[in-house]
């Protein structure tokens, strides 16, 4: 073989690359209101055509007060949210009380901009309340840049799913009439917020095909003291066992029932 043919170009210079990332599709999203967030997520993992698994949860409850989605590379979202449970844990143990969500934003900030070098390739939204009971929506970049938000959608499907939410949660580019008064944006109810979602997803997955299999929506509430009447539009009204919702499982503090809960529904498989 001549000795040219050994060599990879004229000039013999060797390429070698290392690439450890890849993208695993699917989406996530999540929507504050008055006193719950609702924070979903599909269950489709892929890599380009291929179908990998049909069911990977990719919405993970931390507290009775927090849930995070992820979305992008599968591998780094198990090893960042395996991570922060674990710093969650160490946090209660040390205070006696769980972490509250303004924390665990800037706590995951942290880890992520720790990381900076050589990054977790993982979108994450939080979603929860705050400490005065309101919905609450914290968007990250893989970097560790975070803002809280009313509304906020990642992943795969996101140029589909965020203009969606900016029409109807936000209602940019919308104008008051006498007929008709715009209501602020995060003040919609529970039951409009879980319809939207599933229009949002089913919509989505009519036209892309790294979205799709199943649909998962953690409702995170404050539920009423025993002997409290709940009053009327707040979200513990909402009878969520007429939608089929079941305790979520998962995190590391001790859970209260209905604190917490998870929806599930079926989307296109194909």
């Amino acid at each position: 073989m001549p000795s040219s043919a050994m060599a990879p170009n004229a000039h013999g210079i060797q390429q070698r690359s290392f690439n450890p990332y890849t993208e695993n599709g699917g989406s996530i999203m999540a929507i504050a209101g008055t006193d719950f967030c609702v924070i979903a997520g599909d269950t489709r993992q892929s890599e380009g055509y291929q179908i990998q698994t049909r069911y990977k949860p990719k919405v993970f409850r931390l507290t009775d007060r927090a849930t995070l989605a992820t979305n992008g590379f599968a591998a780094d979202a198990e090893a960042l949210v395996s991570r922060i449970k674990q710093r969650l844990e160490m946090y209660r143990h040390a205070h006696g009380s769980s972490m509250p969500i303004a924390g665990i934003a800037r706590m995951i900030s942290t880890i992520l901009y720790g990381k900076r070098f050589f990054p977790y390739y993982v979108y994450n939204i939080l979603g929860g309340l705050d400490e005065q009971g309101k919905g609450a929506v914290y968007s990250f970049d893989p970097v560790g840049s975070y803002e809280r938000e009313f509304c906020r959608a990642a992943g795969a499907a996101q140029s589909l799913l965020q203009p969606f939410l900016d029409s109807q949660v936000m209602f940019k580019n919308q104008l008051s009439t006498p007929q008709r008064k715009l209501p602020e944006p995060g003040t919609m109810k529970l039951d409009e917020v879980l319809k939207l979602v599933m229009d949002s997803f089913t919509g989505a997955t009519e036209r892309h095909i790294e979205v799709g299999d199943g649909l998962e929506m953690f409702v995170v509430r404050t539920p009423p003291a025993e002997g409290q009447t709940s009053q009327a539009g707040s979200a513990i009204s909402t009878d969520l066992q007429a939608w089929g919702a079941v305790e979520a499982l998962g995190g590391e503090d001790e859970q209260e029932e209905q604190a917490v809960v998870v929806i599930r529904r079926e989307l296109k498989k194909d």
